[in-house]
């Protein structure tokens, strides 16, 4: 058994509906579920013996203790996270909480786990921790991708989240041994994706007739990653990562904001037109840029290639499509999804 934690938000359910499809293994699921977590993410394995949900949050430890020593995973695969950007602007306390002190609080108790098995569960053991391009900083126009050796140079109180629990996780390697894997990850798209973010929101609103928010010139440049590419990264890197090693993962997509948009109201014009026949690029409205807004971020993903053999799948054209086709194939999901907190949000946030 492995225990993914984070598994009912957007990359941690993708991956566990991934694992199961390419597997027996059982997956032990712990999720906070939190705005974005959403147990609908994984409808299709209602009565899957292979999937055991518990509600809980990684700063938990008493939980932790107790379900490391009931189920005994051989793995763990850590998702669980606070993730947007713009809410740790407005609010970066619960980005501190989760992804520092929850990050320290599992390390602690896997440790604890890890140093009790016999030598071989100990040896054949990992902790994959999942983190994001963010935690690099920005890139000038002219400067080369990030490699692993990068150093970290955050922005954002998210980013700087992510990398403190980076070091945390390579720190607890150096220091007590522990197996750990880290993955850093550029942005990720596909199902389930909740719509805050910017290709899911893009695809709502545009349907809702609503404006379509893009911060300041719309030339942030983003390397853009399908997300069953991510999961089978990391399914690669938890079978033959070397401990101790960061691999970047990316897609080989660098492509500004504003492309992305725009890519994905003719994808719409084409497979849901407007009912006035206008294209739905009519609806993008340029809206006051955030606080520190990053400039560019690109992914050297050579490093994974080179040594695990992996590459992605999907090439941004068929990516996107498959999406905004999901998004077109599954209102009732959008409906689910969109609270009233989720729209106070939204609201909130582009007001302007």
């Amino acid at each position: 058994m492995i225990l993914v934690t984070g598994g009912a938000g957007f990359i941690g359910a993708n991956f566990v509906l991934d694992w199961l499809e390419h597997g027996d293994e059982p997956v032990l699921n712990l999720d906070k579920l939190t705005y974005a977590g959403n147990l609908h993410n994984l409808d299709s394995l209602q009565g899957d013996a292979r999937h055991v949900f518990v509600q809980g949050d990684i700063g938990d430890r008493a939980l932790l203790d107790r379900l490391l020593a009931e189920y005994q995973p051989r793995a763990i695969v850590n998702f669980a996270a606070e993730s947007h950007v713009d809410r740790s602007i407005h609010g970066p306390e619960d980005f501190i909480q989760t992804n520092v002190v929850g990050t320290f609080r599992l390390l602690e108790a896997v440790r604890h786990y890890w140093s009790a098995l016999p030598a071989g569960g100990k040896a054949a053991f990992r902790f994959l921790h999942v983190s994001t391009d963010e935690v690099y900083g920005t890139l000038a126009p002219e400067d080369p991708a990030f490699t692993e050796e990068h150093r970290t140079e955050p922005n954002s109180p998210y980013s700087a989240s992510k990398a403190a629990s980076d070091h945390l996780v390579r720190a607890w390697h150096h220091t007590y041994g522990l197996p750990v894997l880290t993955t850093n990850c550029s942005n990720n798209y596909g199902p389930l994706h909740f719509p805050e973010k910017l290709i899911p929101l893009v695809i709502v609103n545009a349907l809702a007739g609503k404006p379509l928010p893009v911060y300041g010139d719309g030339m942030q440049v983003r390397d853009w990653l399908y997300v069953a590419d991510h999961c089978s990264a990391i399914r690669r890197v938890l079978q033959a990562g070397e401990p101790g090693q960061v691999y970047n993962v990316g897609g080989w997509n660098e492509k500004p904001n504003i492309d992305i948009v725009k890519t994905v109201c003719a994808l719409l014009d084409e497979l849901r037109p407007r009912a006035d026949g206008a294209s739905y690029a009519g609806q993008i409205t340029y809206v006051t840029d955030r606080p520190g807004h990053d400039r560019r971020y690109a992914i050297d993903a050579r490093k994974i290639e080179r040594e695990l053999g992996w590459k992605p799948a999907e090439t941004f054209e068929t990516g996107i499509r498959k999406t905004v086709q999901w998004y077109l194939d599954n209102p009732e999901w959008v409906t689910n999804v969109q609270s009233g907190a989720y729209r106070e949000w939204v609201a909130k946030q582009y007001a302007d």
